[in-house]
């Protein structure tokens, strides 16, 4: 274990190093903590030492009004890191990052702000996170979740398993309807837009009400449509996600316009190519990670400091075009916010026998969101390929923390792809939708 990880441990943190890999629900003692030096997510209320992070205080305040305004608009960097000073904050960098100040050592710069903790969930949330922290607990074999409220599964992680599963159960609005861009960009800075239009809704959310005997395994449902470029609009991906995809297999279906034709497509999942990505993106990589966890071995290496991502308000400024987001080899730095915060460090390595073109990755996930903000990928070799980035967004309006961007660095190539923009397509993120199982059917597409 890196020692220098070891003062920031939770008890239940330096639990997991030494005990068996999959633990139970905490007792009531434990969970009697959320809401006190721990806030109602798990993360640690109290700052760091040195001032540089603050206590937790609630978060931003709901607003109804313009959820893109920034409330840290008159702040100033505190400070720069480029590839000259890189190595004077390394403890506080991953080496992915390292990897993006050695590469484009011209260009690429984090400029970090005074840290915020912004991120806010309802009160409703909070309430069904804490009886998940004493009911919900991982299966037998750790590859689904059991018992689960909405919200994260493990307020109180004891294991890497449960870490992750954090991000992929954390609430994220209920039900929503987004259209944003998806820009495979290449390494003289050229891309096209993909344009996607994306329903999602939990099974709570469903105008026709939750239906046992179709969402006991349900975690989502989820449809995909290209709307642009012209050549692959009309696409569809249908998805109903599964919370334990190894009894109960993710269930897929794709739509090919120009064939008229739904067909099932379990090969989406793991490292098949994702939908429109040029190739850049595994379908596991969307989201940072989703999906089945099974082919990899996952160590809960415990919580440190870091420079990441955050208060995004800048970058998802809506006079923004993305020409002027999207710059050669990475996002223009001019438009980025790095701040820090602590987050879980977890560390995914490949199953003996198991095949994936990653064969680790390192997450590094925001311990008052539950969102991963940076991941360093590596591929077969054991030498760095991908960095990922997930630009954190307050959605005021709703309280969901999400995202401005996601970022996703092909250390070798010199391309980069970048999810969820909307800058230039309205609202973005539309939160009041409400869907029905019909909606989320293979014949919705078939004529």
């Amino acid at each position: 274990m890196n020692t220098k990880l070891m003062p920031l441990l939770t008890a239940a943190a330096l639990a997991a190093v030494f005990s068996p890999p999959l633990q139970a629900a905490v007792p009531e003692q434990d969970a009697a903590r959320l809401g006190q030096d721990l806030t109602p997510v798990g993360a640690e209320k109290a700052g760091n030492a040195e001032g540089t992070i603050p206590a937790w205080d609630g978060g931003l305040a709901a607003v109804d009004g313009d959820r893109y305004a920034n409330p840290y608009a008159d702040e100033k960097p505190l400070f720069s890191i480029t590839a000259v000073n890189a190595a004077e904050h390394a403890g506080k960098l991953s080496p992915g990052q390292l990897a993006l100040f050695e590469r484009y050592p011209d260009s690429f710069r984090m400029d970090i702000y005074p840290s915020h903790r912004s991120a806010a969930y309802p009160d409703s949330i909070y309430a069904s996170i804490r009886q998940n922290a004493t009911r919900a607990t991982l299966t037998e074999n750790g590859y689904g979740v059991q018992k689960l409220q909405e919200g994260s599964a493990f307020p109180i992680p004891q294991n890497g398993l449960e870490v992750i599963w954090n991000h992929m159960t954390r609430y994220r609005g209920g039900a929503l309807e987004r259209t944003f861009v998806q820009v495979p960009v290449q390494a003289n800075g050229r891309f096209t837009p993909v344009k996607i239009n994306e329903k999602m809704s939990w099974p709570a959310y469903l105008a026709d009400g939750r239906q046992d005997d179709k969402d006991a395994n349900i975690l989502f449902y989820f449809v995909q449509e290209v709307q642009a470029p012209a050549r692959l609009t009309g696409n569809v991906l249908l998805v109903h996600e599964t919370l334990d995809q190894v009894s109960q297999p993710r269930q897929a279906w794709t739509y090919n316009a120009g064939q008229r034709r739904v067909r099932r497509a379990p090969e989406v999942a793991y490292d098949a190519p994702g939908t429109a990505t040029d190739g850049q993106r595994t379908t596991d990589n969307l989201d940072l990670f989703n999906g089945a966890p099974d082919r990899y071995d996952w160590t809960l290496v415990g919580k440190q400091e870091l420079y990441i991502p955050y208060n995004s308000f800048r970058l998802a400024d809506r006079d923004l075009t993305y020409e002027q987001i999207l710059s050669p080899g990475h996002i223009n730095p001019d438009l980025t916010r790095y701040e820090l915060h602590r987050v879980w460090k977890v560390e995914a390595t490949l199953k003996e026998g198991e095949r994936h073109i990653y064969a680790k990755r390192v997450f590094y996930i925001d311990e008052d969101s539950w969102q991963i903000a940076v991941v360093d990928h590596y591929d077969g070799r054991g030498e760095l390929w991908r960095v990922g980035e997930a630009h954190q967004l307050q959605y005021r309006d709703v309280q969901v923390p999400w995202l401005a961007a996601e970022a996703l660095y092909d250390l070798q190539s010199g391309r980069y792809l970048v999810g969820s923009l909307t800058n230039e397509e309205g609202i973005g993120f539309d939160f009041s939708q409400r869907f029905a199982h019909g909606d989320f059917t293979p014949r919705q597409f078939a004529g």
